[in-house]
Order: structure tokens, then C-alpha cells, then sequence
């Protein structure tokens, strides 16, 4: 897969991904805000309408600067991360006979895992830029956990992949591609 397929895969997973999260919370708008409550399972799962002006858990909330700078941070990184990927099979046929040939890991796990963290980052960015705050719907009663969204539930689930990726995994030599020069990962590709 050459880098500009990979983009646009990348690209295109993250529109839908993003445009998903943004129907999700149009639709929690039309239908919620009025103070309308949906019981998905009684006394566990709920839809309710809540407008976060802060981050998770209602922290730092109005720093919109503040959050401007790190979303730029975390996408910029991601791009990065994404460049440098190597371009040969383990991108590939992830688990398959043509990686366990090459002696290596799949990226395409980390592939997902970053598209998902880039569009949670993108969907909840909108909100912030549009509205000063995001809309939130989804609360679990039984912790009393904080109402969150479909970008959180993004966020969450690949944060939790990448720990796993980084820390069992990947080993250091799997990711060495991140140290080279472009000119070293052309050369091995």
C-alpha cells in the first residue's frame, strides 16, 4: 500500500467515522435537549442531553485555547506516526501467512487504533469550534459515570488498544521505523 492509498483509507475511515459521531449528536440535539430521557436498560444505560464546556469528566472547563493546542498536538502526532508506518506487507493481511513470512507484527492494528483516537479528537474538536462545548448522551447510572459521547467511546476504546499495542504487543524493534529517516523506511520498503 503505497502512502497516498494509505491516507486516503486513513481519510476516508476517519469521515465516516467522524460523520457517525456528528449524526449521533444531531440527532441527541433534536431528540434530548428538550430534557427528554431515553432508558436504553433500566437503571444502567440512559440517553440524556448534557453540553460539556469542559473536558472529560467536566474538567477544564471554558479553555478552549487549551484544548486547541492539544487536539493540533495529538493530530499532528498521529500524521506523523502514520507517515513513517512502513509501507510493505505487515500493513497487510493483518495475522495472515504473507506477516508471519516476513517475521514481523501487523501495523494495522495501530493503523485502526490511530484513525479511531484521530476521530474522536476530529469529532469532538467540531463541537468545541462550533459551540464552545460538546454534546454529550450516553450515561451509565450504576458508577454514575460522567455522560460521554460516541467520540469519547472513540477515544476510550483506542487509547486502551494502543496501551495494549505499545506495552505486549509491539516490541522496540517493531517500532524502530518511528527513528529512521524517510529515506531508511524507503529503502526497506
Amino acid at each position: 500500500m503505497n502512502k497516498i492509498r494509505r491516507y486516503l483509507l486513513f481519510f476516508t475511515l476517519a469521515a465516516v467515522l467522524v460523520g457517525m459521531d456528528q449524526w449521533t449528536k444531531h440527532w441527541a440535539v433534536s431528540t434530548l435537549k428538550a430534557g427528554t430521557e431515553i432508558s436504553l436498560i433500566p437503571h444502567t444505560l440512559s440517553l440524556v442531553y448534557v453540553e460539556n464546556p469542559g473536558a472529560a469528566f467536566g474538567i477544564l472547563h471554558g479553555q478552549q485555547g487549551f484544548f486547541l493546542l492539544i487536539t493540533v498536538i495529538v493530530l499532528t502526532g498521529i500524521l506523523y506516526v502514520l507517515w513513517k508506518l512502513p509501507l510493505h506487507c505487515k500493513m497487510n493481511n493483518f495475522g495472515g501467512e504473507r506477516v508471519r513470512k516476513n517475521k514481523g507484527k501487523s501495523y494495522y492494528p495501530l493503523f485502526v487504533a490511530l484513525c479511531f483516537v484521530f476521530s474522536g479528537a476530529i469529532g469532538n474538536f467540531i463541537d468545541r469550534q462550533l459551540q464552545s462545548y460538546v454534546v454529550d448522551f450516553i450515561y451509565f447510572s450504576p458508577i454514575d459515570f460522567p455522560v460521554f459521547n460516541v467520540a469519547d467511546i472513540y477515544v476510550t476504546c483506542a487509547s486502551f488498544l494502543l496501551v495494549y499495542l505499545l506495552g505486549f504487543y509491539y516490541k522496540e524493534e517493531d517500532m524502530g521505523f518511528l527513528k529512521k529517516t524517510s529515506k531508511q523506511n524507503e529503502a526497506e520498503n
